[in-house]
């Protein structure tokens, strides 16, 4: 257990001696030094229900805790109680820890991801960054603390703007070299073939034809369907490579995987009396959806032309991976703006019995991401901003602040620096605001060295490693003894102890903006402990302890930034 997980436990049984059975105390970090180091909270809470006087509770609650050398407890304003970890306490803490500190889990789970799913006919664009980049860190934590995670790429590569797309494909030549250079700009492309079938009636008729003989099995059509696929995949793979994603081809659990189960989905429907016809679309009216009129809404899963929209695609992926992947949770990482689509998935399948009460599914929502006037990132002619345009546009402002600095970086080590730099800082400004606002996108803030930005925590990891370049050692003694002879070494020890305590609070909500606050503090009290206490100048074992608990703080920083999916780099 970590020191907060320790505290509950302890106060808990406190509370339950002083005749406290509700509420469950409250631990929280301090937020002033002052004040302690925790702050055990809800004492006011209870000794209203119980009528006493918060003090006197709050002094029975003490009265009951067990003696012991490694805390300090005081009471404080109405009824709250300041806890200080002891010298003893703190110094026997970092001794009997492995760093960088891990929650772990006694039961994992196997837990689904859905996230980024580009649409196939299109590049990836701006609007792709959230999901993926939010997913990406959600799949790296579960794994890292012990979730079996499984990546689910639900990409859009079936549906009837394909018809027009094949249909213009299929002027262009049925030699491979012809197709590749037809599709080497996916967006231009799709745009030519969207124009097409707007002014040209004939190519309009020819494309929907296509749609009908796709969904047939022409395997003319579907050969060329799928050369359309595997462009657009490696299209997509290789913004994931340049942005750090795990994601890999493998990952993708396309639309179309599940065309074979829709008629048997909606047939099931049916025989579970769920489906009502309305204006000749097959439904599922559910009373917790109900519109402002009153009325039920409609949760379509068959249109009347007897095509099938993403409700009914995304009810199938869910069963398949409860029947198939034998997921004890999905999370969907999708825009704020598909809660109610989302809410009516699972309450359909619920209904259904497709999947179990004891399959958990969960809407990460998130906002949009705006330009300094608030409005959608998008191009002056109001088209969505190509997302590789905008990584290769971080690299190149990175590589130019680094040019301006005085540095002795050859060429390849200035372009490496670069790319880490810009796609971390793209990557942390993304993370570093709460999911479900909206925020902008500013070049200047995310690329500076100072504050709350992944350049500055990069730097002060680069410090870090730069003293055991200067010490002449590759690490320092891994058996040496932390000694925590000043303020500032003891506030690092115990930030690089409550690593742990973010990673259960960022798995309560996946609200990564808690990992990169703490890692912005962590890089703060660092930044403090090197200016106040020597280290390389030191007498030999206060050297040592030093220098071990520098290599400590470098662990866990490349560790929660590793985990955000940024990377560090030596030096800059």
């Amino acid at each position: 257990m970590n020191i907060k997980q320790t505290l509950e436990a302890i106060f808990e049984q406190a509370m339950i001696g002083a005749g406290v059975s509700e509420p469950r105390p409250i631990i929280k970090q301090s937020q002033r030094a002052e004040f302690g180091h925790y702050q055990a909270n809800g004492v006011m809470a209870a000794a209203k229900q119980l009528k006493l006087a918060p003090r006197d509770l709050a002094q029975a609650i003490l009265d009951q805790l067990p003696l012991q050398n490694r805390y300090t407890f005081e009471i404080a304003g109405p009824g709250f109680i300041n806890i200080r970890l002891t010298h003893e306490g703190l110094t026997e803490a970092v001794a009997s820890t492995a760093f960088p500190v891990n929650i772990g889990v006694d039961a994992p789970k196997r837990v689904v991801v859905d996230y980024s799913s580009p649409n196939l006919a299109k590049e990836m664009h701006i609007g792709h960054l959230r999901s993926t980049v939010i997913g990406d860190t959600v799949i790296r934590v579960l794994e890292h603390v012990g979730h079996d995670a499984i990546r689910a790429n639900h990409v859009g590569d079936w549906g009837a703007q394909f018809g027009s797309l094949l249909a213009y494909l299929s002027e262009t030549g049925h030699n491979e070299q012809a197709r590749t250079t037809a599709l080497a700009d996916l967006e231009k492309f799709y745009q030519a073939a969207s124009k097409k079938f707007k002014q040209d009636p004939a190519f309009a008729e020819k494309a929907r034809g296509f749609v009908v003989q796709l969904q047939a099995g022409d395997p003319e059509l579907k050969a060329l369907w799928q050369s359309f696929i595997a462009t657009s995949m490696s299209h997509g793979q290789a913004v994931y490579d340049k942005l750090g994603i795990t994601l890999t081809q493998k990952d993708a659990m396309p639309e179309s995987q599940y065309n074979d189960d829709l008629v048997p989905l909606v047939e099931d429907l049916k025989d579970k009396n769920l489906i009502e016809e309305s204006d000749g679309a097959q439904c599922v009216f559910l009373d917790e959806f109900k519109g402002k009129d009153g009325n039920r809404l409609p949760a379509m899963v068959q249109k009347s032309d007897g095509g099938f929209p993403y409700l009914a695609t995304d009810l199938a992926a869910l069963r398949f991976r409860h029947r198939v992947l034998e997921a004890n949770e999905a999370l969907y990482v999708v825009g704020a703006s598909q809660q109610l689509h989302l809410r009516q998935v699972f309450a359909v399948a619920r209904a259904a019995g497709f999947v179990p009460e004891t399959l958990k599914t969960r809407h990460l929502a998130f906002g949009l991401v705006l330009k300094a006037d608030g409005t959608p990132f998008k191009t002056r002619d109001g088209a969505d901003v190509k997302l590789v345009d905008v990584l290769d546009e971080a690299v190149d402002r990175a590589t130019a602040l680094l040019s301006a600095r005085d540095n002795d970086l050859d060429q390849q080590e200035q372009a490496t620096i670069a790319r880490v730099i810009g796609i971390g800082a793209i990557k942390y400004a993304e993370l570093q605001k709460n999911r479900t606002t909206d925020y902008v996108f500013d070049w200047d803030t995310m690329l500076s060295f100072e504050g709350n930005t992944a350049p500055y925590l990069q730097y002060a990891y680069t410090r870090i490693r730069s003293l055991f370049r200067k010490s002449g050692l590759a690490a320092p003694d891994s058996n040496a003894e932390i000694t925590l002879t000043e303020p500032q070494e003891a506030a690092l020890a115990l930030k690089n102890l409550q690593f742990s305590e973010a990673l259960t609070q960022y798995l309560d909500d996946y609200q990564a903006n808690i990992l990169c606050n703490y890692l912005f503090e962590l890089a703060g009290s660092f930044m403090t402990f090197y200016e106040h206490c020597p280290i390389l100048g030191a007498d030999a074992d206060l050297k040592a302890s030093r220098l071990r608990l520098s290599q400590i703080t470098s662990e866990t920083l490349s560790t929660g930034l590793n985990l955000l999916g940024i990377e560090t780099v030596e030096r800059m």
